[in-house]
């Protein structure tokens, strides 16, 4: 992606997250603010964000993205090569 390094993150709740509430699990850079990863997401898999969450854990920020109904957050984890 852009100016903004993201790695999806593959744990059984991140998986969990993209079938029941259609949200992706992503590390990113501490720096990475919110619009710009909403903004990076969009332009770079063409889907619709609904919501961006952040948290830090062990000095990581992860980011929840949740997408719109008509953007399967599988198809983006396929391109990612997660699934």
């Amino acid at each position: 992606m852009g100016q903004i390094r993201v790695k999806l993150k593959t744990s059984e709740k991140s998986v969990r997250l993209i079938e029941a509430e259609n949200t992706l699990v992503v590390e990113t850079g501490r720096e990475a603010r919110k619009a710009d990863i909403k903004k990076e997401f969009e332009e770079a898999f063409d889907v619709k964000v609904v919501s961006v969450n952040t948290n830090i854990h062990k000095n990581k920020k992860i980011a929840y993205i949740k997408l719109a109904k008509e953007n399967p957050a599988i198809d983006v984890a396929t391109k990612f090569g997660m699934i």
